[in-house]
């Protein structure tokens, strides 16, 4: 009986190694069946998908879905995006390493560490506090140095680290906030869901071009509603 439970424990133990030691094929697996099988190219995007560890920032419960091709609750009615909606979004934004970046809606921490995979420094704003503290924690844990987190209302943007060459936002609005349009450097490209009805908008393009902001209808996509602070 002993020696049987030994066998278990060691096949067990075993099973477990061989289910973390599988990330990076899941993570790889993703990158070719989910972004390049689709529309992602740039290379850049690509390499920091490859490089991010998602699994990290799910629930331990959900960890076995890290790499499944769509959303997953984070709690508090929150949600960490589809892999495929992330790394969108980041190409997008064109980034370029020396890029200071702008995220509403830190959720999990998993965009920032993409995005500080690519650019020198990335500030990202989350209002649900107990979010926002965990994926700071978390965040330092992995040893992401050049992501500064903040617990507020994003609608406001950072104003005091601005001008920011690119905005990420991660949460659905109606109207596009004018305070995060007044902080977009030149040249500066900004990408968030807009929309009138609930969950379902279009994600928009933003960009500064001498002085001018343009924006432009991309892709059909499902958010969270943004969440302001109650007055």
């Amino acid at each position: 009986m002993y020696k049987f439970a030994v066998i278990v424990l060691v096949a067990f133990f075993a099973k477990m190694a061989n289910a973390q030691d599988d990330y990076p094929t899941k993570r790889e697996r993703m990158v070719k069946s989910q972004l390049l099988a689709r529309d992602i190219s740039d290379s850049v995007t690509l390499n920091a998908m490859r490089q991010v560890e998602r699994h990290e920032f799910v629930p331990e419960s959900m960890k076995q879905y890290a790499y499944a091709d769509g959303p997953l609750s984070i709690g508090h009615k929150q949600t960490i995006s589809q892999p495929y909606i992330v790394a969108y979004m980041t190409q997008e934004l064109k980034l370029k390493p020396g890029h200071r970046v702008l995220e509403i809606g830190t959720g999990s921490g998993y965009q920032a560490a993409v995005l500080a995979t690519i650019v020198d420094s990335v500030y990202t704003i989350e209002i649900v506090e107990p979010l926002g503290l965990l994926a700071d924690k978390r965040l330092k844990r992995l040893g992401y140095k050049n992501i500064e987190t903040k617990i507020g209302d994003g609608y406001h943007g950072w104003p005091d680290k601005a001008p920011f060459d690119a905005i990420i936002v991660t949460a659905a609005v109606k109207v596009i906030p004018p305070a995060l349009i007044d902080q977009l450097a030149e040249g500066g490209r900004m990408i968030i869901p807009v929309g009138q009805t609930n969950y379902y908008r279009n994600l928009v393009l933003v960009t500064r071009k001498n002085g001018k902001i343009k924006t432009k209808k991309r892709i059909p996509v499902a958010f969270v509603p943004f969440t302001r602070e109650k007055k």
